[in-house]
This record gives C-alpha cells, structure tokens and sequence, in this order.
C-alpha cells in the first residue's frame, strides 16, 4: 500500500483523532475534551471503544478479565477460552486479493514467499485485551502528566500505565508498546528456535526472570528513576551453550543512561560488560536471523528513527493464539519449513495504530525503515515490516498475541521473525514441551538478584 493510499484511506480515523484533540500543537497538551473521552469514547488505555460500521469488529466491552474453567494456575499453560470457534475464513494465496487491504506488506510478502503453504485462518474478532484497574488509574494520570525527553528518547512524569494514550507522535506511541504493561514479575523456561529451510532446527531452552521495575509498587513516578525493568536469562541446553548467562538493566533514556548489559562465560567462568547489545546488533542465538532491537517487536532507544504517526488501519493480526502454546502441539508439528503451521495459528481483525521510523539522516542502522502496527487495545506490535538499506521489504515481525487473563494482559504467546532473503525464520517463547508457562506469582524479588555478581552465581549453578 502507497503513502498515498494509505492517507486517504484511513483518513476519517485520523481525522476521528483530530476531533478527539490528541493532535494539539502542544507537545505536552492533552485537551480537556480528550483526556474525558478516557473510560468513556475510548478505552481507558485510549482504544476506540465502539466496532467498526461493518460489524466485524466488535464494541470493546471490558476484555478477558477471568480464567476459564479447567486453568491450571499461575504458572501453568493456559487453556483456551475459545477452543470451540471455528475459522470465519482462510486467506490464501488464491483468494489474496479480496484481503489485500487488511494487509501488512510483511503479510503480503510472506502469502508470495510460500504461496502453497502459508494461509491466515480468520476467526470472529474478540476484543479480549484488558489490564487491571491500577494500570488504568495510573494510564489516565500519565495522560495529564508524561512528558517527553531529549527529543522523545525518553520520558518522566509516568509510571505504571500507557505513558501516551492520546498519542500526538509517532515516538510516544512507540513507547506506549516499549512501556506497556505485562505484568510486574515473571519467570519462566523457555524456548527459541532458528528454523533453517528444510524447517530443521536445535531448541535452546532457557531460565529467563524479568522485574518490570516501571510497574513495581514499590517506586512511585518520583522514585523511578530511568530504570524500565531488569531482565536475567541462563541458557540450560544445548550443551555447548549451557551455562551462559546475561543480565540487562534496561533504561527508559538509554542517550542519558545507555543500557547496561554483562554476559557470564561458563567456559571462562568470567563476566563481562556487552555494551554492544543494542540496535542492529546481530542475535548469536537466532543465527543471525533478528537484531537486538527487534526483541519484543521493538525495543531500546527509538533515537536513530524519526517517527510518524501515520493513523489507524484495520488489520489482520494474530491474536487469542493459545493453541501454538498448547502442551499437545509439539515444537515438531508447530515449526514447519518457512513458518509455523498454520493448523495451530488465529488470526482476528483488528484496529491497529500505523507507526513508521525512517532512518534519520547520518545514523547507522540495518533497516532503513520500520513500520510497526500496534493493537489499538494493548499497544502490543502486533505485525513489524523492517526495510534494508536499498528500501526493499527484507524481514517481518509477528506476535502472536493472547490475553494472559491471570494478569490479565495481552502479550504474545510467540514471537515469530521472518527473512523473506534467507527464507528461514526465527522463534521466540515456545514453552509447549517445558512442565509449564510464565508465572507471574512469585513474590516480588530484591534489586541484589539482578547484579553482575548475582549474574555470576546463576551461571555457576
């Protein structure tokens, strides 16, 4: 889809934006109008509350707010709500153009790339997104109070919810999905993959523990600081891997505080600070197939990018994906040659919000352009289109997204990263064959585990 197509196409629901004052000339002014059109017009993290005209999305109603029955508890694989719904249609490479317009380019290309086995089933639409009420209270005081910094490479006056939800900018949506909530304490054993053309691949499983400190009770927007959260991972197998560890105390402002990264060696038995996990840098554990800064969709500083806030598109994204976690479905049936089986996957129409970075003029970077398409109801990437230098479409991004309703929360269930040049792709987040999934139960733990010292006892464990 052409710039041009796509402003005069989505023009009434920028318009629609305008009208709601989220556009004001002030950086920093949300109109009256608009910070009361929270909780009412729109949902309390700023989604259009009201379906489409055509009926095929629904009005939002509260999301997915409690477990159903036969959940396991925290911890435990998630059942799925919607195990009985059956596919509305299939998208193919046959009937491609009747959707072509709910489509991303990525998704465009993925539809050329394996024409005889990539297929989207689409289900009946469920706005299941939903956040718990001080997510809400502290998202419609940010509204009023966060404030952008050093030229949006950061922000104060926010803690504890949607930092932007009446966006005026490209770059406070894109922090609204870098500082979106997804819980405030997890642990979990997980999985990735590099899946090679003939869809061989060796899982790497991991122990990985996250403190998301912008959302821990015990700070307060005064007492934050520039700390968004703590993350820890020790590989457990290959054998050739086992034993290394990485620790990342990741900033809200990294041009003020760049991220902190160290990395244990269990064949050194040594830490060492990796000042180069950032931006382009290449993933040694997805063989090259994603860069730091496309962990999560989209992490890290949004510096190097000048953001425009294009409007809003409806769109197919993956979404309510319980059964690609599901314990019945092995890693084997789930990893096929090009993508995941499409057996296994659900896809919904959405409204996303259409973000696109381009390069800024003397910044290095292996994409040129990225344009991100956030779920209106979660501000989650759900679909990433990253572009090379020559401004050919070169990798795309999915997460397959589903509510975590003991939180709840929408997050991905995988994160899925497609070369369109290598024809391989790289997965995140498979816990199918491990004894369970995230747990966000265990009591909140102390700053000390999340020291380089700290770093170093886990890998000689």
């Amino acid at each position: 889809m052409t710039q041009a197509t796509f402003s005069t196409k989505h023009a009434a629901t920028v318009a629609l934006a305008f009208a709601l004052g989220v556009f004001a000339s002030d950086l920093h002014a949300i109109t009256d109008e608009a910070f009361e059109q929270l909780g009412t017009r729109l949902t309390p993290l700023g989604g259009e509350t009201q379906g489409n005209a055509a009926g095929t999305i629904p009005p939002w109603q509260g999301g997915l707010t409690m477990a159903p029955a036969g959940y396991g508890g925290p911890g435990s694989h998630h059942v799925d709500p919607f195990a009985s719904d059956e596919p509305l249609f299939t998208i193919k490479a046959s009937n491609l153009e009747q959707y072509r317009e709910q489509l991303s380019p990525g998704q465009l290309a993925l539809f050329a790339a394996y024409p005889e086995t990539f297929s989207m089933p689409v289900y009946v639409t469920r706005r299941t997104a939903a956040a718990p009420e001080s997510v809400y209270q502290h998202t419609r005081i940010n509204a009023q109070s966060a404030q952008l910094q050093e030229d949006g490479n950061g922000f104060v006056g926010a803690y504890g919810g949607i930092p932007f939800p009446l966006p005026k900018s490209g770059v406070e949506a894109v922090w609204n999905h870098i500082a979106r909530y997804r819980g405030i304490y997890g642990v979990q054993r997980t999985v990735e993959a590099a899946v090679h053309r003939n869809g061989s691949f060796v899982p790497i499983v991991s122990q990985q523990e996250v403190l998301f400190r912008y959302y821990d009770p015990r700070v307060s927007a005064a007492t934050l600081g520039n700390m968004l959260f703590y993350y820890l991972s020790q590989t457990r197998s290959p054998a050739r891997l086992a034993g290394g560890a990485v620790l990342i105390h990741e900033t809200l402002d990294q041009l003020r505080d760049p991220r902190q990264a160290w990395a244990y060696s269990a064949g050194q038995r040594r830490v060492r600070r990796a000042p180069s996990l950032a931006y382009d840098t290449p993933m040694a554990a997805a063989d090259g197939l994603r860069t730091a800064d496309d962990s999560d969709m989209y992490n890290g500083s949004p510096d190097r990018y000048e953001w425009q806030l294009l409007g809003k598109q409806e769109l197919y994204i993956p979404y309510n994906n319980y059964r690609v976690g599901s314990p019945q479905v092995s890693y084997a049936q789930l990893l096929k040659p090009g993508h995941l089986n499409p057996q296994y996957t659900r896809y919904e129409l959405h409204r996303v919000w259409v973000v696109e970075g381009t390069l800024k003029k003397g910044m290095r970077h292996v994409y040129s352009k990225r344009r991100l398409y956030l779920d209106e109801d979660s501000w989650q990437a759900a679909v990433v289109d990253q572009y090379d230098g020559r401004g050919e479409l070169w990798r795309v991004s999915m997460a397959y997204l589903k509510n975590y309703y003991e939180l709840p929360t929408i997050w991905s269930a995988l994160d899925v990263y497609h070369d369109l040049q290598a024809r391989r792709y790289h997965v995140q987040n498979l816990d199918n064959e491990e004894a369970g999934s995230r747990d966000f139960s265990q009591p909140l733990p102390e700053l000390g585990v999340f020291t380089p010292a700290a770093l170093r006892r886990q890998g000689t464990r």
